[in-house]
């Protein structure tokens, strides 16, 4: 059987909230029975995005995550709801806004963070996918077709189907530790979770000016082994992305007219090492 997926491309966000504003526009002072109360205009964030800046100076980035359910298959509020809380058969969890009315413990059952409690109805709440407009047709909920920078698509695929999706993608999910096998996928999540290694080459001209060093071979090395090599741009700068926070010692080798210059540097979070001049 098919099932609903979401996958976010965290390269794509651009925080520009439409996702989050389309949420607040669907729910907020509308009630869909047997899915959802109306939401609160003000405390719930059924899509949170989470914002983070990496490195510094000149060659700092910022990437955007947006977080929501991530409608697990083995989903703890599930477990724990004493039937208030159902996983059907394409994918969505739904919370019975009747059954759960007054069952606050749900709330704190989702190990992300993403079940809200509504003081006025006194029901948890949550986004889910907006469940009410795909059973009646509709092919996509209405953040993905907000979306103006297509970092969100959905996906109504078989498991199997999924599966090699994720595989060639090399898509990822929040804290797969906890083995909770959400359905909300990530591509690009290195963006947010990882770590960069940034820096500058340049040179002396024969007056003492400086020039920047473009198109220098910079080589990150692990010992002996490569980690990955690339090219100063115009500017004479160069990033290595995607590399485990706390890591190292790396050996950076930069080469530039026949000349060598090498260093050795150890990782914490993402760092711009600044210019580093071969003569």
């Amino acid at each position: 059987m098919s099932k609903w997926n979401i996958v976010i491309d965290v390269e794509r966000c651009t925080y520009c909230n439409n996702c989050f504003l389309t949420v607040k526009d669907e729910y907020c002072d509308n009630e869909f029975p047997g899915y959802s109360l109306p939401q609160p205009w003000h405390g719930h964030r059924w899509i949170d995005i989470k914002k983070r800046e990496r490195g510094s100076g000149s060659l700092i980035d910022v990437a955007y995550l947006p977080t929501t359910c991530n409608q697990c298959d083995n989903a703890p509020c599930v477990a724990k709801g004493g039937g208030a809380v159902v996983k059907r058969p394409d994918g969505i969890v739904l919370i019975d806004p009747t059954l759960a009315k007054g069952k606050k413990e749900i709330v704190d059952t989702c190990p992300y963070g993403h079940i809200w409690w509504n003081p006025e109805y006194e029901v948890p709440q949550k986004w889910s996918w907006d469940a009410h407009l795909l059973d009646n047709g509709w092919k996509n909920p209405r953040p993905v077709t907000a979306c103006g920078s297509y970092a969100f698509k959905a996906f109504k695929l078989t498991d199997e189907k999924m599966a090699e999706k994720v595989r060639e993608e090399k898509l990822e999910v929040l804290k797969p530790q906890l083995n909770t096998k959400p359905r909300l996928y990530y591509k690009n999540l290195y963006r947010f979770s990882r770590e960069h290694l940034a820096g500058s080459v340049a040179y002396h001209l024969s007056d003492g000016r400086e020039e920047c060093a473009e198109g220098a071979e910079v080589k990150l090395l692990d010992q002996d082994s490569l980690v990955s090599s690339q090219t100063t741009d115009i500017f004479g700068d160069f990033k290595f992305d995607d590399l485990p926070a706390n890591s190292g010692p790396y050996n950076l080798e930069i080469n530039f007219r026949d000349k060598t210059l090498t260093e050795v540097i150890k990782l914490g979070l993402s760092e711009n090492i600044g210019v580093r001049f071969i003569d």
